[in-house]
């Protein structure tokens, strides 16, 4: 009964090495069923070139097993807490991309320079404050679900709209209404990461992007008079 979600979960694994957004197994995918309450997963440390969509464990929003004979991701409560709390979420993507994990060692937003920045979201990507002690000694995986959501309520930022967060000292994490959503997201979070980085080289006093070129960039693709792409 769980066959669709296993296999998408597969085919949105198999596109983080195609992308470049993972070396050896530092990343995950999961992609959710709402009407059964579970959702599907990639196993912990099975190489790539091993998965098959028979190897996903399928995990309900408590982060138990369903159904699956290997240990899902070590990162599953982190999406299982995204899921219980954030109800229109329909996949997670998790990796340890270069620019993007850079970004969230240095426990920096990534500023909005520039245009493909402001096609997909008009403020900087967030970065959550390291984990407290207290935190990390607990149930570490489960709690970083709640760090992504405490920032996000700090900031007044609506998961809807931005889609995407740098975990401090930690990682990247991107959802979507899909799999493959998610994964679409990570692989642009990781393309705006680097060129934010090549632009504080090239000019470390570069100015952020003007509201102006901001918001017509943003509206072409998600306004109410959007005209990018095909109708």
């Amino acid at each position: 009964m769980y066959t669709a979600i296993k296999e998408e979960a597969y085919h949105c694994n198999m596109q983080l090495p195609k992308l470049g957004l993972v070396l050896f197994t530092f990343g995950n995918v999961s992609v959710v069923d709402r009407s059964a309450g579970v959702f599907a997963i990639k196993p912990s440390g099975v190489p790539y070139e091993e998965l098959t969509p028979d190897k996903m464990v399928i995990v309900d929003f408590d982060g138990n097993t369903v159904e699956g004979n290997l240990r899902p991701s070590s990162d599953t409560r982190t999406h299982a807490v995204l899921y219980k709390h954030w109800e229109e979420i329909g996949g997670i993507t998790h990796t340890h991309s270069t620019y993007g994990t850079a970004w969230a060692q240095s426990q920096r937003d990534i500023p909005i320079f520039g245009t493909t920045h402001a096609d997909h979201l008009t403020v900087d990507i967030p970065c959550a404050p390291p984990m407290s002690d207290e935190m990390i000694v607990g149930n570490y995986e489960y709690e970083t679900g709640f760090q992504i959501m405490n920032h996000f309520e700090q900031q007044q930022l609506d998961y809807k709209e931005v889609e995407m967060i740098l975990v401090g000292n930690h990682a990247p994490f991107a959802w979507g209404k899909t799999g493959i959503k998610s994964v679409y997201n990570s692989a642009v979070l990781e393309t705006v990461a680097q060129m934010a980085y090549l632009t504080e080289q090239i000019n470390p006093q570069a100015p952020k992007l003007k509201d102006a070129l901001i918001n017509k960039h943003y509206d072409r693709k998600h306004g109410s008079d959007a005209y990018y792409g095909q109708e």
